[in-house]
């Protein structure tokens, strides 16, 4: 293994052991402080920033860069699944989990569509929140258990899709390359040297030839498709490691 390789591999296991940096959104404060604390007492994170509303949420997520958003549904201003939505979609690195009072089918369901990755009960003790934290990060999908089944389901229908191949334009391959590493619109315009409107024009293109909605299935399609993994082209030669975060 190269020097580099060995490095990033030790970057990504760092990474991968926390503590983990974390937004924290829910209108109440006090379940904002028990959460902060609970998170940072057992190590697993270091909270970098807080939000009351989803509008809030959004805003704090460009400035903070969490890895991690632990977040409520049922939010002011705007809805916990439109905030979700933004998230990932301008940052599809970033993994919500859902620390919801519902338990409620639609609005579990609602809040995976829109990207989450995990979704746990308000009930939950501090420790199990943690150990939540810890598996999103690890890029286990966590479920309350009484949904665990139904969740799982809409996983294997989304992970089995098999669209019609379409063939992709050259630099609509290296978007969705670097779509499956995880950059934003903005990072993928730099790198490519092309505005963010062209780069959201492409995006949507490949949406259409792929048969896909939403930006987070398509990050699922690339990297079920190897593409995270795979070397990054038209970059003028620069380095093409994940910039730090």
């Amino acid at each position: 293994m190269s020097g580099d390789a060995e490095n990033e591999g030790a970057e990504a296991s760092e990474e991968a052991a926390g503590p983990f940096r974390v937004m924290v959104v829910d209108d109440h404060p006090v379940w904002r402080d028990g959460i902060r604390a609970d998170l940072e007492r057992l190590g697993v994170a270091t909270v970098v920033a807080e939000a009351a509303d989803g509008g809030e949420a959004i805003e704090a997520a460009r400035k903070a860069m969490p890895q991690i958003v632990v977040m409520d549904l049922s939010l002011p201003t705007v809805r916990g699944v439109d905030a979700i939505r933004q998230i990932v979609e301008e940052s599809p690195h970033v993994r919500v989990l859902v620390v919801s009072a519902s338990g409620e089918e639609a609005d579990v369901m609602e809040a995976i569509k829109a990207g989450a990755s995990g979704y746990i009960l308000k009930s939950a003790p501090g420790a199990e929140v943690a150990e939540a934290v810890r598996k999103v990060a690890a890029g286990e999908p966590v479920f309350t258990p009484s949904l665990a089944a139904l969740v799982l389901d809409e996983f294997r229908r989304l992970a089995d899709r098999d669209p019609s191949e379409p063939s992709l334009t050259r630099r609509e391959n290296e978007v969705l390359r670097l779509v499956a590493k995880g950059y934003t619109y903005r990072e993928i315009a730099e790198k490519l040297f092309i505005s963010v409107k062209t780069v959201q024009n492409h995006v949507q293109n490949i949406l259409t030839k792929l048969q896909l909605r939403r930006r987070y299935e398509l990050m699922r399609y690339a990297i079920q498709k190897g593409l995270d993994r795979a070397p990054e082209e038209g970059t003028g030669g620069r380095s093409n490691q994940r910039p730090g975060r």
